[in-house]
């Protein structure tokens, strides 16, 4: 079976590895794929985000990464994926990504969502959290890939 792991990736972590770990372990095929949400302030470009991811998931032989905008339906449509994975850390996510899996599902019967806890040991990492301990100086090298250490490094300018 073919999945979709979608996000922003802003940057990718290693609670986002380890969740693309563990469905590349499940399924056939992993395709993460980077979604452009222009409502989000990203830090890295498209395009950096893309290669991070893609070195990041270099050695798992069945992932794939790939990058677009629009919406998360019409690109399962596109590529004949039935499946979307999402990742759960806490309640609030479950929240969110309920409502999301709901409007996905009414646009699309096909399309499941297929939820999967975080590890304890990444539940509380988010893209945003990496950003914000970089920033301030903080030690950030075991929430993200040895790849994204030094492109954060290179972005906040040390």
């Amino acid at each position: 079976m073919k999945v979709l792991y979608t996000g922003s990736f802003d940057p990718i972590t290693c609670g986002h590895l380890d969740l693309i770990k563990r469905c590349a372990n499940k399924f056939d095929e992993v395709v993460v794929t980077i979604f452009n949400n222009k409502s989000k302030k990203h830090w890295f470009t498209g395009e950096e985000r893309y290669e991070l991811v893609k070195e990041a998931v270099k050695d798992l032989d069945n992932v794939s990464v790939d990058i677009t905008e629009g919406m998360v339906v019409s690109y399962c449509k596109k590529n004949n994926i039935n499946m979307i994975v999402r990742g759960l850390r806490a309640v609030s996510d479950y929240e969110y990504e309920l409502s999301v899996s709901s409007i996905n599902r009414h646009l699309d019967r096909d399309l499941e969502t297929f939820f999967l806890v975080a590890s304890p040991e990444y539940s509380f990492i988010s893209s945003s959290i990496v950003k914000e301990v970089s920033e301030f100086g903080g030690e950030f090298r075991d929430l993200v890939p040895a790849n994204v250490v030094e492109a954060i490094l290179k972005k906040i300018g040390r």
